[in-house]
This record gives structure tokens, sequence and C-alpha cells, in this order.
């Protein structure tokens, strides 16, 4: 038995259980709560569709200090794939698996309540994997960062039908941005998030998508002698080790243990440049409102005249295609139903034949 586990039984003996809100001291700052601490903070916690997923898992990155957060989802089937990356303080290795019982937590004196409920019972986690296939924490370590893995079946986990569409967003009363319309998807989430905590950069994509952006955020913030002299990949921040790949083969395999899984054309395509990275969620979001509510600047320059063609010079036009049609029209057994048909548009000239047969 620990000093610290000594510490919490006195306290316990000299101050009783009600004034105690831990059961067992884990070490490096995590503990598990007692069931009644934990139901003090609203153990009960349900996940009803995908979309729930996805909000406690952004929850937990934010609580964990992430400035960066990358969400890699798709669905194959029925089964819908989420892996969150971020750049928070991470998991330390000894907590990877223990992270996902009830009532571990690493906030003993701090729980938040947002507008998704109530967090920091140490049940989010728990909740995950009670309701998914899959979770499991792929890569992580202590200030490295963590990706999490869920996989979750639609058949047996609800989720919105239209998961494309994006939410239209607008100012609300205060300035603020604010979802306004459309459906409720894992988008939506996503969206609603980066709109309430616009300081951490959130990328969403598909798994090509997210390699490909941390790849590229990691070039850019890497000097080549971290890439040159980098005797272990895992000495990076998690969300950094895809810009650390050397060739294809080692980026397929970089991104394989971190949860995200690409071919290997993926890997050439994404370390020859011919794929761009996401923008924020926040700037895609709020670009696309500014786009549509900004008119479109009138060009005073622009030829806005029509084109016009006189109708005799149009007949003598019509009769030469007929005779150029002649040399096809040997060749294949095909004649003109109709004279050929010719539409003047304001920038162009369109003809048509139409064609029969021959027996």
């Amino acid at each position: 038995m620990t000093s610290s586990d000594d510490l919490i039984g006195f306290v316990s003996a000299v101050s009783g259980d009600a004034f105690l809100k831990v059961e067992e001291n884990l070490g490096d700052g995590y503990v598990r709560l007692k069931v009644s601490e934990a139901e003090r903070r609203q153990a009960k916690h349900d996940i009803r569709s995908t979309e729930d997923i996805v909000v406690e898992l952004l929850r937990n990155s934010r609580d964990a200090h992430a400035h960066r957060i990358f969400i890699a989802t798709g669905r194959e089937g029925d089964s819908r794939t989420f892996t969150v990356v971020d750049d928070g303080v991470g998991v330390p290795r000894a907590m990877i698996e223990r992270v996902f019982e009830p009532r571990v937590t690493s906030k003993l004196d701090s729980m938040v309540v947002d507008q998704w409920g109530v967090h920091g019972r140490g049940m989010a986690l728990f909740s995950i994997r009670s309701n998914a296939t899959v979770a499991r924490i792929a890569a992580s370590d202590s200030h490295k960062g963590a990706s999490v893995l869920v996989e979750a079946d639609t058949t047996a986990l609800a989720e919105r039908a239209d998961q494309s569409t994006w939410p239209t967003v607008d100012h609300s009363e205060t300035g603020a941005w604010t979802a306004v319309r459309g459906p409720h998807n894992i988008v939506r989430r996503v969206v609603e998030f980066a709109l309430e905590y616009p300081g951490i950069q959130l990328y969403l994509g598909s798994t090509t998508d997210i390699v490909t952006t941390m790849f590229c955020a990691a070039r850019h913030d890497l000097d080549a002698s971290e890439l040159l002299f980098c005797d272990s990949l895992e000495r990076l921040p998690v969300w950094q080790r895809c810009g650390a790949a050397g060739d294809a083969a080692e980026l397929v395999d970089v991104a394989e243990d971190i949860g995200l899984t690409i071919s290997e054309r993926t890997a050439h395509r994404v370390l020859g440049g011919t794929l761009a990275p996401v923008p924020t969620v926040f700037d895609s979001a709020t670009r696309s409102q500014e786009q549509r509510t900004t008119p479109a600047a009138v060009d005073i320059y622009r030829d806005r005249r029509g084109l016009k063609i006189h109708h005799a010079d149009l007949t003598a036009f019509q009769a030469e295609l007929e005779k150029a049609f002649d040399t096809i029209a040997e060749r294949y057994y095909i004649h003109l139903r109709t004279q050929p048909k010719i539409s003047v548009g304001k920038d162009d000239i369109r003809v048509r034949f139409e064609v029969e047969k021959e027996d």
C-alpha cells in the first residue's frame, strides 16, 4: 500500500465517506471515483447514436487541453468508424486500458457542464465501449496526445440517414456563430463543437483526408533535423508521426499504428503532394455562409452582347453541315432524319444531328 493510499484511508476514517470522492488512487494523476461521487456527477450516461459518440470523443480531447483535433470517419456497410487524434496531454501507457473502466477519470476536482450535459464523471469512454463493437486507444502516452479508434454497428446504434449535409450557420443575437438549420448528423455535431470552441483547430474528413492533413501540418511544424534524426517515431506527438514517415510503406505502417488505414497508393499520393489537406471545420462552416451572404462583384468589363447570326448565313451553314455529314453516312449506313438543328447561344453555337440507321 502506498503513502497516498494510507492518506486516503486516514481521511476516510476521520472525515467519513460523505467527504471523500476517491475509491482508489491509480497513480499518474488518475483516480477511481466512489460510486456515490460518480452518481453525484450524473453517472448514468447513455450513448444512443453514433452522433453521441463523436461528441463524447470531442469532449475528452477538449478536457485533455487539445489545441488540434483530427476526426476521420467513414461508413462501410453497417459499420461506422471514428478515429480521433488530438495533441492533448495524452494517456499514460499504464492507463490505456483502465480509462475504459467505469468511474476512472483524471478530473478529481472538476467536471464540465456544457450544452451536451455533464462531463467528467469517468463514464464517457466506458459508455462508448459498452455501446460500440470496438473502442480502444490506438496510440498515446503522457504529453504525446492520443488517437482513439471506435467502430460501431449502425444496426444496433442508430445514426441519421443523411450524413453528408453540412448545417447552415448564422450569427446569433450576441454575434456568435451558431448552427441554425440542417440534420442533426455527425457533421452538425462537429460543427457545433467547432463554433463553441473556435480556439481549437478541428478537422473532419475521410481517413485519406485526415492522414493528408496531419502529414502536411506536421511537415510544416517539424524542421529537417527532426525528420532526419528521429530514431523513433514514438518520441513525436501522435498527430505528427505521419509527417515523419520516410516513404510510402512507412506512412502506411505509421498511419495503421494510430488507427488510420490507407493503401500504399494513397500514401504515394500524400507524399507526392497530389492530395490537399482539409480546412478547419470552423473555416468550412463559416466561409460557406459568408459566400452565400456576400453579393457577387459586378464585372463592368464583361461583354454582355449576345451572339447573333443572320438567317441567310445559318441556312448556308446548315447546307455545308449536310454535305459534311454525307461522308460518315455512307460509311456507317445512317442518314439524317431531319436537317441539322442549329442553336445559337450567348457564347456558343450548338449543332444537333438526328439520325436513323438503315435496315
